[in-house]
């Protein structure tokens, strides 16, 4: 019986899970062609955990890379590209614009700078040769919008009472390269200004639509409208004066000569307004105003329609002493019915 004898089978021994050293990662398809993601990973065997927090969280490890491609990769992880500093301010505090954010480098925008520099500087040439005459230019209302406190005082003293003022003659200003110019107001008090015929019409426009009797905001519009209209019309009639008699005027200065009348219709209103006073002062005051005005404008635009040679600053228009005498009685004729057309003028604005 012993040869029967069995033996114990040996134990078993279950194999214990490990961790792989390395996940390789898969290989980029078409939809990614970077490759993929990798957000974490087992670290490997041995590898030191000091430095774990100076990684990045996220990093991009290519599954096959050529020998070239490895040896840049080892180049940039110990020699790292610096950042790019945004460019300081400029002295005035305006940064040059990033013309990369919009697909396009410095050559293509300084090319297109140039071409719109260009294309600005030819339409305002056009204009200028073609409409000069007809629109002035920006140097003309500034000029004309230089006044002083003194002369505002000084210049409505002149238009309410024009018969105690000398001399009417303007003055003019040489430059050292020959050429000449008028005087601001601020140097000339006979220089028309675009200040007072702005501020005059506006306050009339305010008063007026306060005088009605009615209570409506299109009361308003039309007090603006009808101030508008009778500028335009006392504009018109004196410029088709000038270009019939052949006579150089500036545009500006003739607006600005046919603002005036808004101040002696100002002084009626605020006259009839006044408590106590018989109807007929303000009839008187207006009368007034009107020959106070016509005056103002016989004297300012004489030096307009007859220039002085000696004080003219355009050398090409026709003086006083280069005219006819029937250019001369057509002049001053011209002068006496723009005087008689205020009553007019003036009739209508204070219709409110």
């Amino acid at each position: 019986m012993s040869q029967f004898t069995s033996h114990s089978p040996p134990p078993l021994r279950h194999p214990v899970p490990t961790h792989p050293a390395y996940i390789p990662e898969p290989p980029s398809t078409p939809v990614s062609p970077q490759g993929y993601q990798r957000f974490s990973s087992s670290p490997a065997p041995g590898q030191p955990q000091q430095n774990a927090h100076l990684q990045p969280p996220y990093s991009h490890v290519p599954a096959y890379t050529t020998p070239f491609q490895h040896s840049q990769q080892q180049q940039q992880h110990h020699h790292p590209q610096p950042i790019r500093q945004p460019l300081p301010p400029q002295p005035g505090g305006s940064q040059p614009p990033d013309w990369s954010a919009w697909g396009m480098n410095d050559a293509t925008a300084q090319f297109g700078m140039q071409l719109g520099q260009s294309a600005v500087a030819a339409g305002q040439d056009y204009v200028q040769r073609n409409f000069g005459g007809w629109l002035p230019g920006t140097n003309a209302f500034k000029h004309h919008f230089n006044v002083s406190n003194s002369y505002v005082m000084w210049k409505m003293s002149i238009v309410l009472f024009p018969w105690i003022h000398k001399p009417w003659s303007r003055r003019i200003r040489r430059h050292e390269q020959g050429q000449t110019e008028w005087q601001t107001p601020r140097e000339d008090v006979n220089s028309p200004d675009l200040y007072i015929p702005v501020m005059a019409m506006l306050t009339y426009v305010l008063l007026a639509s306060s005088l009605s009797t009615l209570r409506d905001p299109k009361v308003l519009g039309e007090c603006a409208s009808r101030a508008f209209g009778v500028v335009l019309l006392d504009f018109l009639f004196v410029k088709l004066g000038c270009y019939i008699l052949n006579v150089q005027a500036s545009i500006v200065d003739l607006v600005a000569y046919g603002g005036y009348k808004f101040v002696g219709v100002i002084l009626t209103l605020v006259t009839s307004l006044l408590p106590g006073l018989p109807n007929v002062t303000w009839k008187v005051v207006f009368v007034y105003a009107f020959l106070a005005n016509a005056f103002f404008l016989l004297r300012s635009l004489r030096s307009v329609v007859l220039p002085d040679p000696s004080i003219s600053t355009n050398p090409t228009s026709t003086s006083t002493a280069t005219a006819s005498h029937a250019q001369r009685r057509r002049r001053i004729t011209f002068l006496f019915l723009e005087a008689v057309c205020q009553i007019v003028y003036m009739s209508a604005l204070v219709r409110v």
